[in-house]
């Protein structure tokens, strides 16, 4: 039974390569960033605004426009005056201190941008070697401070950034989704 059931999986497989499929344009970082954004926010011109603001920071930094939005989302769901009870400012959520190392006022929101997505460059250039999940680890010092990166060799114990490690996660992977 093994040896037929196993033989028309071959066969199902053999015939599927040769079917005609329907090929699909994947849709423009623009419009799945834009879509994504306009989730949470409802002012137009701010999506249009925020939307292009990532793809600057992208080009310029060199990080991928999806992270960055995912990131984002997490960290202000696109809220330009966002502001965290701890302090964090804008749609990046920097901290005060961390703006200032950046050279970047934080209550400027392209400023917090790019700000934010240099700290992201930042701690991925400081993860780059660190296997597999360097980009989760990356994205947990984002959220705790690389320190606590270091001092755990990963991910931190804290449930606050476990949560953010995730939620960074599935908003990335919706995006990626989204593009297909």
């Amino acid at each position: 039974m093994y040896r037929i059931l196993r033989g028309l999986i071959a066969l199902v497989c053999a015939v599927s390569c040769f079917l005609p499929f329907e090929k699909t344009e994947a849709a423009d970082p623009y419009s799945v960033i834009y879509s994504d954004v306009s989730a949470y926010n409802g002012n137009p011109v701010e999506c249009d605004w925020i939307t292009n603001a990532i793809l600057y920071a992208s080009g310029l930094y060199g990080v991928d426009a999806y992270l960055i939005t995912a990131v984002m989302e997490t960290e202000s769901h696109f809220n330009l005056n966002a502001g965290s009870p701890v302090g964090a400012i804008g749609l990046m959520q920097l901290m005060p201190g961390t703006a200032s190392s950046l050279g970047v006022d934080p209550y400027d929101p392209l400023g917090n941008v790019l700000g934010g997505v240099v700290y992201l460059r930042t701690q991925l250039d400081n993860f780059a070697g660190w296997g597999d999940y360097a980009v989760t680890d990356a994205v947990a010092a984002y959220n705790a401070g690389p320190q606590a990166v270091y001092d755990y060799s990963g991910v931190p114990p804290y449930a606050e950034t476990r949560d953010y490690v995730v939620k960074v996660n599935n908003a990335y992977v919706n995006l990626v989704n989204m593009s297909y």
